[in-house]
């Protein structure tokens, strides 16, 4: 164990440690000395989960421990918390994240879980519990969601992090804190900007102009993974923000526009919308649309991975119907910056996409010849 002068630090336990924003808070907190002790807690160990070449260094950390657990199961969720020494911090980044499941999946993947983890974290009486909720509420083109705000979740996964949300109250001696993160970039990243960035590749292959649904005033706000994990981290450190929401947004108001365009710029392709008539038919059969689009990537993708030697990917241009809806992702930022925290990543750059995409090609994850 550590020595009695870093006895101090705190110990934690993240759970879902091995998913996107998991492994990258690992990452931050191990690089930066923060932690006497962290168990990740995940049901996809390591050596499974896609992790780049400095993220599997991390779990060679004399001080990282890993507990493979199904959250789900309360036996299994209980001794996922077992330990001699106090736990201090617990950080929840586990659930189910895929989209296009069914509701009781999400229902035990998402709520049961977390409801689980929360009451295991209140048995220890930890020094504080960190939510990780879903920043997929809808809001107005023209106002941007506030905390206090009753937004109406848009997809399965929100649905279930709301009733989270809105329960964690009622769990005695349960000291916790939620952040809701808008849709979060960086190095693992799968779900959030991904499947945008493989669509661009694909376009790219196919030497097309890349068509997007509905228009560039959609809101897409984002934030980078780094900050969240920075986000956590300081919120945890301050007597002041339990029992408080907080929205973790970067102040660039990303949307539909100004993501396409750092896209377009990074595979030198163009881009364009559809315009009203398919965004209407849109409006009408989604679905149907929605497997026209995915058909017309899937095939490319598999032959520019093929061409370039990529035999396995995680990744896919497939976008699920609930994530393509003409809805936006609309956080009001300050809340949080009120509290005197500062963004490292304020705005979405062509730089830091670039990271993400070299990450991936260096990975064997990615056709190494779409990227400049």
């Amino acid at each position: 164990m550590a020595t009695s002068g870093s006895d101090k630090k705190p110990r934690v336990i993240i759970l879902g440690g091995c998913g996107f924003i998991g492994r990258n808070l690992v990452e931050y907190l191990l690089d930066n000395d923060l932690v006497s002790f962290v168990r990740v807690v995940d049901k996809v160990p390591p050596q499974t989960a896609w992790l780049n070449a400095k993220h599997q260094q991390l779990f060679d950390h004399p001080l990282l421990e890993f507990k493979s657990a199904n959250l789900i199961n309360a036996v299994s969720c209980q001794n996922a918390f077992l330990s001699d020494n106090p736990i201090d911090y617990v950080i929840n980044c586990a659930g189910e994240t895929k989209s296009g499941q069914t509701d009781p999946v999400y229902k035990e993947g998402i709520y049961k879980l977390s409801i689980n983890c929360a009451q295991q974290a209140a048995k220890l009486q930890v020094d504080r519990y960190i939510e990780i909720s879903s920043g997929h509420f809808s809001t107005s083109e023209k106002n941007p969601l506030k905390e206090e705000d009753s937004g109406e979740p848009w997809t399965f996964v929100a649905k279930y992090k709301l009733q989270i949300e809105n329960d964690l109250k009622y769990i005695p001696n349960l000291k916790y804190t939620i952040l809701r993160p808008a849709i979060v970039y960086g190095c693992g990243d799968r779900n959030g900007l991904a499947p945008r960035l493989v669509v661009g590749a694909v376009y790219k292959h196919l030497g097309e102009m890349m068509k997007l649904l509905w228009g560039p005033e959609l809101h897409m706000n984002t934030v980078h993974v780094r900050d969240v994990a920075r986000a956590i981290w300081h919120v945890m450190n301050r007597p002041d923000t339990v029992g408080q929401t907080y929205n973790v947004v970067d102040e660039g108001d990303s949307t539909q526009g100004s993501i396409s365009a750092i896209v377009s710029e990074l595979f030198n392709i163009n881009h364009d919308y559809w315009g009203t008539a398919l965004s209407t038919l849109a409006k009408t059969d989604m679905s149907s649309v929605v497997e026209e689009v995915n058909d017309k990537h899937m095939g490319p993708w598999a032959e520019s991975c093929n061409k370039d030697g990529v035999e396995n990917s995680p990744l896919s241009p497939y976008i699920d119907q609930e994530l393509l809806y003409n809805k936006h992702l609309y956080l009001q930022p300050g809340k949080l910056s009120n509290t005197g925290f500062t963004y490292l990543y304020p705005k979405l750059t062509k730089d830091a996409l670039k990271e993400v995409l070299d990450d991936y090609v260096n990975m064997k994850i990615f056709p190494h010849s779409l990227v400049l």
